[in-house]
């Protein structure tokens, strides 16, 4: 490299909070950019706080997190936020425990109405309090928000939706960090979510559509990455059985997007949760089996490499890609 190089390299470097310290994006390496240490039920929790075990919940992420760094994974993006159960203190727990640079999240989380709170509030009202999050912390401690997180499923863009939608734009254009959305790919709705985006004035550059991966509608995901955003090929380890892709369509539609020149827009993960309450354990334990942080990087990474994929190309989404995707900062 010559001095040109180092000299553009050094520009582009910037400084990601983790829940521990912050770090600079050249020391992401490989990063799972969509995982969840765990996830409650925000209400069900503050009322019957019985029904949980705490104990248990630590020992399972810190397993999990910690078979994941085993296998090199540095950098775990945990988009847990309000409607999901974050809980940053868990959360750093667990970073401590394991090593793991684990980057959180500010957001709230829901597909059709918001909580009570919000609907005689503005927009700007619920952009303040994730500024917040990304420039005091989160709930009360120093561990400040790296991401914008979002959501929009079936049900497509309802007016509580929406209103989430133009707040994270809202943030995002005031303090610049980037922006993760969940989608529904079969109902289209990621191309709705930059529609709102852009029409609050987002470089949709800076986004991340997340489970793009569940589908194979190729000319759908061309749609998103020619508009600039990255996609989430994020739900490794669900399958058909549970009304998802099986993980052969998820890896031939990667490889037919790198064929076709988008390597540099995805990035496998599984958007496993350590512990989820919206099930009985054993039930998602039955009905899939696979779905943990060690998919990707036992299972899935040597499938994509059979089928054509190189090293070099595996280094692109899940180095290259997530560190791009953060070093992209600043208010405009």
């Amino acid at each position: 490299m010559n001095g040109k190089d180092c000299r553009k390299r050094r520009k582009t470097i910037a400084t990601v909070q983790t829940v521990t310290d912050p770090i600079d994006t050249s020391e992401m390496g490989f990063t799972l950019i969509h995982e969840h240490l765990r996830v409650r039920s925000d209400a069900v929790v503050m009322q019957w706080p019985y029904l949980y075990d705490e104990k248990r919940e630590m020992e399972r992420a810190i397993g999990q997190v910690r078979a994941a760094r085993e296998r090199g994974v540095k950098t775990i993006v945990e988009p847990t936020v309000m409607g999901l159960g974050r809980d940053i203190r868990f959360m750093q727990e667990v970073g401590r425990s394991t090593s793991m640079q684990i980057i959180p999240a500010t957001g709230l989380y829901t597909y059709n109405d918001v909580p009570f709170y919000f609907h005689h509030r503005s927009v700007d009202h619920m952009a303040g309090l994730f500024i917040h999050d990304i420039e005091e912390g989160i709930q009360g401690t120093s561990i400040r928000a790296a991401f914008l997180k979002c959501a929009t499923d079936e049900p497509g863009i309802t007016p509580g939706v929406e209103q989430v939608l133009r707040a994270v734009a809202r943030a995002h254009r005031r303090i610049g960090v980037p922006i993760m959305t969940h989608s529904h790919p079969r109902s289209g709705v990621g191309l709705k979510q930059q529609d709102i985006l852009e029409a609050e004035g987002v470089d949709l550059s800076r986004v991340l559509i997340g489970h793009s991966g569940d589908t194979d509608d190729i000319d759908y995901l061309t749609k998103l990455v020619e508009r600039g955003s990255f996609i989430g090929m994020d739900r490794y380890g669900l399958e058909e059985n549970v009304g998802y892709l099986s993980t052969e369509k998820r890896n031939a539609t990667i490889l037919e997007m790198c064929r076709r020149g988008y390597v540099e827009k995805m990035m496998p993960s599984q958007d496993a949760c350590c512990t989820i309450d919206w099930f009985e354990p054993e039930v998602v334990a039955a009905l899939a089996p696979k779905w943990n942080m060690t998919y990707i990087t036992d299972e899935v990474i040597p499938a994509l490499k059979a089928g054509g994929i190189t090293d070099a190309q595996i280094h692109t989404m899940t180095v290259d890609n997530p560190r791009r995707y953060f070093e992209r900062q600043g208010a405009y």
